[in-house]
């Protein structure tokens, strides 16, 4: 009987995540005012893949630890919801979904994984949960970040040349470091200071003394970072810069000298460094090297072509055979066990959230937070695509974590930082348009009242 309810699971869940996809990009287009009816929808299907992915779980493992922590995921959800609902009323709620939709995946898939590590990813979300109240309050209030930014980038340069001096060397690179018993990985913090510096440099002067700075300050991050190894990290850092540079000049010219320079230096790096060549060779011919370097790809591989479209069912594959499977390839436990089409779908509500913040950026007034939310869209969006692309050998292995998914107090961290930061934008575009209504108003209502003076002269 569990085997008979777990495989009709798999089809309805991927039915309803398609119509929660759908859902959200029908949001995109709406007005705020036709809203309401599509978002009560998300919040009914965000709900029941809570419940039907945690009830099939508990089917299969008969954990009654699962009843429990299903029962806290509601909570946070419903509590996230509410308190967003309160403080922040004109908040883009389609994104809230989108998070809540992609962190409750990830615990699901955690917990399948990892009993522990699901509950200790969850500690860390309710707590990284009171950085959506309080940043946003901050972006709206605080009229002097930009003039901060040679602070962002020393700090971040410095916490990068701290990695690189003191970190501790994991699977041939230094990306974490540990201080007071606490390990963190300063990379993922240090990738929103940069998004804040560079756009401090950039809003104002593009003239090509600033531009060449601000590459040379850009410059010395990702060499920090090829330096330490993590080479995901540099790559990220490179293409952040590149979008930025090209919407603060509108200059193709650099974005493509800019191309030419990272395909040089990827170069440079496939030649100076072993574990580069054999993530290269294991993403060229896996199956040749598969008892080296080839293992984790083809382990990876294997495990999205049993799943195939519909899946195994949760708690029927064999995920555990992938290498590192709860941070840098649990797409491939996502499709094994929920399907490709469940996967691809996953990809769509990214790519939903991608499109939204492009267009609060698009619409902001402020060249400056115009600037740092493209980058921070272009931040998760890549890091998104370098992730799913290294699980299905699509490009190399880039050791990156997916967003809101992966197992990683520093990751999901920074995400919600990322979110909240994103959040502030759309708060500020709302009271730009209300002002502008406000404005707009008063001088309607100057004229009326002139009129009607003159009329009673």
């Amino acid at each position: 009987m569990v085997n008979v309810i777990t495989e009709l699971s798999k089809y309805v869940m991927i039915l309803f995540l398609a119509f929660y996809t759908l859902l959200g990009f029908q949001l995109v287009r709406k007005q705020e005012e036709d809203k309401s009816a599509a978002l009560w929808q998300q919040d009914f299907l965000l709900l029941v893949l809570l419940l039907m992915g945690n009830l099939i779980l508990f089917l299969n493992t008969g954990n009654e630890k699962t009843v429990y922590f299903c029962g806290a995921q509601i909570v946070l959800m419903v509590g996230f919801l509410s308190m967003q609902h309160v403080i922040y009323p004109r908040s883009d709620h389609l994104l809230n979904h989108n998070l809540l939709l992609l962190l409750n995946v990830g615990f699901l898939m955690l917990s399948r994984l990892s009993f522990d590590k699901a509950t200790r990813q969850f500690e860390l979300a309710v707590l990284a949960v009171g950085l959506t109240f309080l940043i946003p309050w901050i972006i709206r209030r605080s009229g002097k970040l930009r003039g901060y930014y040679w602070w962002y980038g020393a700090a971040g340069f410095g916490l990068l040349a701290a990695v690189l001096i003191a970190g501790k060397l994991s699977f041939g690179a230094r990306l974490a470091i540990t201080v007071h018993g606490i390990t963190f990985q300063p990379s993922e913090f240090v990738k929103i200071l940069f998004v804040f510096f560079v756009a401090g440099m950039l809003y104002e002067v593009q003239d090509l003394r600033r531009v060449v700075i601000t590459t040379c300050a850009a410059a010395a991050h990702v060499l920090v970072l090829v330096l330490s190894k993590d080479l995901g990290g540099a790559l990220i850092f490179f293409i952040i810069y590149l979008v930025m540079l090209y919407i603060a000049t509108k200059q193709p010219l650099y974005f493509l000298a800019g191309l030419l320079a990272g395909s040089a230096a990827a170069w440079l790096a496939w030649k100076l460094f072993a574990h580069v060549q054999t993530r290269v060779q294991a993403w060229s011919d896996p199956f040749a090297v598969i008892e080296y370097g080839g293992y984790q790809i083809t382990q990876s591989l294997f495990a999205i072509g049993t799943g195939g479209w519909f899946g195994l069912g949760l708690g029927h594959g064999m995920p555990y055979k992938i290498p590192v499977v709860e941070e840098d390839f649990i797409f491939a436990a996502i499709a094994e066990e929920f399907g490709i089409l469940f996967a691809v779908f996953l990809i769509f509500v990214y790519l939903c959230s991608f499109y939204m913040i492009f267009n609060i950026a698009m619409c902001l007034r402020d060249a400056y937070y115009k600037l740092v939310a493209a980058g921070l869209g272009t931040l998760v969006i890549f890091q998104a695509f370098l992730s799913i692309g290294g699980v299905i050998k699509f490009i190399p292995s880039t050791g990156v974590t997916l967003p809101f998914i992966s197992y990683g107090g520093s990751s999901l961290v920074s995400m919600f930082t990322i979110w909240a930061v994103i959040q502030g934008m759309y708060l500020k575009r709302s009271d730009e348009v209300a002002g502008s209504e406000k404005v707009a108003k008063k001088e309607k209502n100057e004229k009326t009242d002139k009129k009607g003076r003159k009329q009673g002269i």
